[in-house]
C-alpha cells in the first residue's frame, strides 16, 4: 500500500524513543494516521505543529495497518502560535476534525476550506468570521447544513432574526411571532447583506447547538470550549 497527497498536520504524539504517531487531514484520503520515523526529534519540531501544510506519502504492507509517513513541510503556521484567540481556534478546528470525520473517509471540499480557515488564522484580521463559516461548513460535510437564506415560513429574506433549533432553517422577525423565545438568535454576520458585521459570541452559540446534535456520541472537545470561552472574555461586537 503506497500513496502520495497534500495534506495538514491536525495532531502528533511521541511514539518510542524518536518518533511520532502524527493524524493528517489529506486532500483525497481523508483522516488518516501514520507513523513518523524521527518524528520526535528536535530537527522535526518546526514541522511538527498542528496547521503545518505537507507533502506526504503513507506506506504500509496492507491497507488496515498504521503505515508510516514520510513528510515534507509546503507551508509553515507557526505565526499562529503568537496569538492566544487565533491558536484557540487552530486546536478548536483540530479537534472538531478528529470527532467529526471517520478515518479515511475523503472530504476533499472541507479539506480545501480547512487550508483556507488555516491561511486566514496565520494572516488575516477576519480570522473569526472565518471560523465560524468554517464550523458551518462543517456541519454542512456531516449533514446538519443550516439553510438561512430565507425564512421557513414566508420564503422570503427580509428581516431574518432567528433559527429554528430543530430544522437549522432561518425565520423572519414577523414569522416568529409569540414563538421567538423559543427559537436561536440569527447572528447578524450570517443575516442575507451583513455588510462585513461580524457577532462572533452569537455565531458560536449558534454553531454549538448544531454541533451537539450533529455530534450527540461525545461532548463537544474542550477545545472548542475554551475558543468560546476566549471570545466572551476578548470580544463583545467587532464590525
Amino acid at each position: 500500500m503506497d500513496w502520495q497527497d497534500d495534506g495538514i498536520l491536525l495532531s502528533s504524539r511521541p511514539h518510542g524513543e524518536s518518533s511520532a504517531i502524527v493524524e493528517v487531514l489529506t486532500a483525497a484520503h481523508g483522516r488518516h494516521l501514520g507513523v513518523v520515523r524521527g518524528g520526535g526529534s528536535r530537527r522535526m519540531a518546526g514541522v511538527m505543529i498542528p496547521g503545518t501544510q505537507l507533502q506526504l506519502r503513507w506506506r504500509a504492507r496492507l491497507e488496515d495497518q498504521l503505515g508510516t509517513i514520510t513528510l515534507e513541510p509546503k507551508a509553515s503556521r507557526a505565526a499562529i502560535l503568537e496569538h492566544r484567540g487565533r491558536l484557540a481556534a487552530l486546536a478548536s478546528a483540530v479537534s472538531l476534525l478528529h470527532i467529526s470525520l471517520p478515518e479515511r473517509d475523503p472530504h476533499p471540499g472541507l479539506y480545501t476550506r480547512t487550508l483556507g480557515l488555516f491561511d486566514h488564522l496565520a494572516e488575516s484580521e477576519d480570522w473569526l468570521a472565518s471560523y465560524i463559516h468554517w464550523e458551518l461548513s462543517l456541519l454542512e460535510e456531516i449533514g446538519y447544513a443550516l439553510d438561512l437564506g430565507a425564512c421557513a415560513v414566508t420564503g422570503l429574506a427580509h428581516d431574518l432574526a432567528y433559527v429554528s433549533p430543530k430544522t437549522g432553517r432561518a425565520i423572519s422577525r414577523e414569522a416568529a411571532g409569540d414563538w421567538a423565545p423559543r427559537l436561536l438568535p440569527l447572528p447578524r454576520m450570517l443575516r442575507p447583506g451583513a455588510n462585513g458585521a461580524v457577532d462572533p459570541d452569537a455565531g458560536l452559540t449558534l454553531t454549538r447547538h448544531f454541533l451537539a446534535k450533529a455530534l450527540p456520541d461525545a461532548p463537544l472537545p474542550d477545545a472548542r470550549a475554551r475558543l468560546h470561552a476566549w471570545v466572551e472574555r476578548h470580544i463583545s461586537v467587532a464590525d
